[in-house]
């Protein structure tokens, strides 16, 4: 591939995840960072928050729910303005 069609790509690609901000989604369960994880990604939320449950359960110590309180005070709430 030449040189300018990796940098249009990259371009392309970076641009998709810098009009995104990641915050806190509307449509929670519990605190929204499933769902404003899958909102970013753009992913199903379903699939994040089963994601997140079997890497909790699976992994020693369930370092899982520590990252999600943390996630929970670290991310912004939503910007809902309207312009």
């Amino acid at each position: 591939m030449p040189l300018a069609e990796q940098v249009a790509w990259a371009t392309i690609n970076t641009d998709f995840f810098m009009d995104k901000k990641l915050t806190k989604s509307n449509d929670k369960m519990v605190g929204g960072v499933c769902a404003g994880i899958a909102e970013y990604l753009g992913w199903d939320t379903t699939v994040v928050r089963v994601l997140y449950v079997c890497l909790s359960l699976f992994s020693a110590g369930f370092p899982g729910l520590l990252l999600y309180i943390v996630l929970s005070i670290v991310m912004p709430q939503p910007d809902n303005r309207k312009n």
